[in-house]
């Protein structure tokens, strides 16, 4: 059967089919179709699930796959049960998501994506330091970043309290639209901050439990310091002068943070932002963007912007998620077609924007959309969130160490333990004998 096209369906249907072979070079034939099951992450922000069901719906509907998607609540654990339970069956979602440790742990089990990530990359830019730790292993990666879920949990501080007790203009120091000028912004800078907005009534909110928020913000402090337990070879680096400073820093920083912090979880520094009792938080925007609905008086006053630097650099802790392919999986090249297809600057775009900015790309060339710069109130609030100068480096707490043992000391909360060990009176000697022996048993185990 023949049909004529117009010049207009023509020139659509030319750019369409070189867009295929741009991105999808490894399909075979005209189609991927078949049946192809995915699990993602269960998304906090009303509204971001509907934006990835649309894409995924517009490449089934092209592609003439039957999609089916289920979204997974990262409450009590539930990613990490499916991704075990999956492995141990050896069955069940062909893509599936992954957090930070995850594909390492699982990376026998996994079909390696060079072949689509690397016309990824050279399409949207080189990764982050952190997205390529824990993605890739012996020459192999392991899973497609997704924008989904990723996050940088920087400083988000009140303009107003740090402006009138710490003698810090936030804004004029990360301006949007330009390039930090954060050159004092400092450890010490930081810590004298933390005093005075502590005597001024308004303490940072920084937490010392066992969760991950207080987990990754000891990571990036310990980072600034060059504080390693592990090192990349996999030696022992616990008892060296860097960890000592790390040690001290903290020390002085919990005399000035409420007195409770020892028993935060992941959602007390959010309440203690929007509840306005507090001058500063580390945190994605999903603490402003509740106080943009619960406390708008307190949203207003919020800028997110860079970790201050210490000895050995300015670092912030960054946390990816990943799409990844099990060798069991049915459809393997279906599941990369998506994975291409998700991974588009357009889709990757529509994705933030769902998000409210709340999602971060790994890649280089995707750090300055507009809905960063457009976000209010105030405006421009989350132009520095996604990092857009390289003014820092992105990092997840415990690396350089082997991924294995990292996760041990991550999941382990090793570093805010010392931490609380010290500063309650325990001889620094002591602290990282405790320390160095908890991470001799990371890495037998």
């Amino acid at each position: 059967m023949s049909r004529k096209l117009s010049r207009r369906q023509f020139v659509s249907a030319t750019a369409m089919s070189s867009a295929a072979l741009i991105t999808a070079p490894y399909v075979r034939g005209a189609y991927a179709a078949g049946k192809l099951s995915m699990g993602f992450w269960d998304h906090w922000v009303p509204g971001a699930n509907k934006t990835l069901t649309d894409l995924v719906n517009e490449w089934a509907a092209k592609e003439k796959v039957e999609a089916q998607i289920d979204y997974i609540t990262s409450q009590g654990n539930k990613i990490l049960l499916t991704v075990s339970a999956e492995a141990q069956a050896r069955s069940g979602h062909d893509i599936l998501v992954m957090t930070t440790w995850l594909p390492h742990a699982n990376a026998e089990l996994l079909e390696p994506v060079n072949d689509i990530m690397a016309p990824i990359v050279k399409q949207n830019g080189a990764v982050n330091y952190t997205v390529e730790y824990l993605s890739q292993a012996n020459g192999k990666w392991l899973g497609v970043p997704s924008c989904v879920g990723s996050q940088i949990k920087g400083p988000c501080s009140r303009i107003d309290l740090m402006k009138k007790y710490a003698d810090i203009d936030v804004q004029e120091m990360y301006p949007a639209g330009s390039p930090p000028k954060a050159d004092n912004w400092t450890m010490d800078t930081f810590l004298k901050a933390a005093e005075a907005c502590q005597k001024g009534g308004f303490p940072f909110g920084i937490g010392l439990g066992e969760t991950a928020d207080s987990t990754d913000t000891a990571g990036a402090v310990f980072q600034s310091f060059g504080a390693e337990l592990v090192d990349a070879k996999g030696n022992l680096t616990v008892k060296t002068d860097a960890v000592r400073q790390a040690l001290d820093f903290y020390k002085k920083l919990i005399a000035f943070l409420p007195s409770d912090v020892a028993a935060w979880d992941d959602a007390s520094n959010n309440k203690w932002l929007i509840s306005g009792r507090g001058a500063l938080i580390m945190n994605p925007p999903s603490a402003w963007a509740v106080a943009k609905r619960d406390a708008p008086q307190v949203a207003k006053q919020c800028w997110t912007h860079g970790f201050p630097s210490g000895p050995r650099g300015r670092f912030a802790p960054y946390v990816p998620f990943f799409w990844t392919i099990w060798q069991f999986s049915k459809n393997k090249a279906a599941a990369k077609s998506l994975l291409v297809h998700l991974s588009q600057p357009s889709s990757i775009e529509r994705l933030v924007v769902a998000s409210g900015g709340y999602d971060l790309p790994a890649y280089a060339n995707l750090t300055t959309l507009e809905v960063w710069a457009e976000a209010e109130p105030p405006k421009g609030t989350l132009y520095h969130y996604p990092n857009p100068y390289n003014h820092q480096k992105l990092s997840i707490a415990a690396s350089p160490a082997p991924p294995k043992v990292a996760q041990q000391i991550y999941s382990q909360a090793t570093l805010t333990k010392m931490c609380l060990r010290y500063s309650q009176g325990e001889a620094m000697e002591k602290t990282l004998a405790w320390a160095e022996a908890e991470c001799e048993g990371f890495m037998r185990s």
